[in-house]
Order: structure tokens, then C-alpha cells, then sequence
């Protein structure tokens, strides 16, 4: 059987814009040049977004508030003919210490049995070190966007010593290169 590529997708500022805290349906914007960029790598890869969700732990808005929001997202991805398998969250503060917040691994193992994914094959795309750090801990290859809180973060992937694979400002041209690497 033929082992499925995945692209791993942060949400907040990867794929929508970080409203800090976002999860009124109203307030749901696709950043520019994902739904193309979605369009040209699901030819060779599934989606499955893996997302932090520190605003159900701070008490901003509850797991509910958060499927009616992530479910919009994937009505209207799917509108335009991309599918997003699953989605994965984790609703704790960094402090609460626990295994399922990125750059922690947890939900790898299930990712990889689940959709039969072959994680070297991979991709995490994310705008935070954190997400790049959950990929390279999960053995992928990563982009780096500074869409979002991105462009805050760059000194800190120096400072951190995190390497990303690509570091893209535009969404539609690092899925280009992604299609140039494979």
C-alpha cells in the first residue's frame, strides 16, 4: 500500500489571519494565496491541521466556539475543492505542561498510523518556532511563514537555532517550492 505525503498545517496566521484569539465565525479570513497554494499541493498531498488553541484554556472562548469556528473554515476550503482530513488541537497553556501543544509530538503517531502517512515525505507549515520545531521533532521537512506572528519570530528561530527547510513570506510561492523540492 502506497503511504500517503501530508502537509501539516498550523491555522492561526498559516492559513487564516491571526485576530488573536479568533473564533467568531465573522472574523474568519483566508490569508491571501492559501486557497491557490491548497490547489497546487493537494495534487501530491493530504491536509491535516495541527493547531494550538491557548484561547480555550485562557477562558477567550470554549471547545464548541472553537469546532463551530474551524468548521467554517473547512466548509469554505472545501467550496473550493480542498479537503482537510482532520484536525488536531491542543486547548492548554504552554505552562500546563502538557503532551498534545506543539512542538510536542503526540498526535504524530496517530497522524502517521491513521492516514498511513509517511512522515519523512512530509511537510509542517506554520508561523511560529513552535510549529517548525514540532516538525523537525516529528522527522518532516518545514516552512517557515512570516504571515501571522511570523515576522516577529524571525530572530527568534536564530536565537533558538531552529532551521526551517524554506522561510517564505506568501503563502501560493512556498507551496511552489515545496512542489520544487519533492
Amino acid at each position: 500500500m502506497n503511504m500517503e505525503k501530508a502537509i501539516l498545517l498550523d491555522r492561526d496566521g498559516t492559513l487564516i489571519e491571526d485576530k488573536n484569539y479568533a473564533y467568531k465565525i465573522e472574523d474568519l479570513e483566508i490569508l491571501p494565496g492559501v486557497i491557490e497554494g491548497l490547489r497546487e499541493l493537494q495534487k501530491d498531498f493530504i491536509f491535516i491541521i495541527v493547531t494550538n488553541q491557548s484561547g480555550i484554556g485562557r477562558g477567550y472562548y470554549t471547545t464548541e466556539d472553537f469546532h463551530n469556528f474551524n468548521n467554517h473554515l473547512i466548509r469554505l476550503l472545501k467550496k473550493e475543492n480542498i479537503k482537510i482530513l482532520k484536525t488536531y488541537f491542543c486547548p492548554h497553556l504552554r505552562e500546563e505542561g502538557c503532551d498534545c501543544r506543539k512542538p510536542n509530538t503526540k498526535f504524530i503517531d496517530e497522524i502517521i498510523n491513521h492516514f498511513n502517512v509517511n512522515i519523512k515525505e512530509s511537510w509542517m507549515m506554520g508561523d511560529h518556532p513552535s510549529d517548525i520545531q514540532f516538525g523537525i521533532n516529528a522527522g518532516c521537512r518545514t516552512v517557515f511563514l512570516t504571515t501571522g506572528h511570523g515576522d516577529k519570530h524571525l530572530d527568534d528561530l536564530k536565537s533558538l537555532e531552529i532551521k526551517p527547510t524554506i522561510i517564505s513570506d506568501n503563502f501560493l510561492e512556498a507551496a511552489k517550492e515545496i512542489l520544487r523540492l519533492c
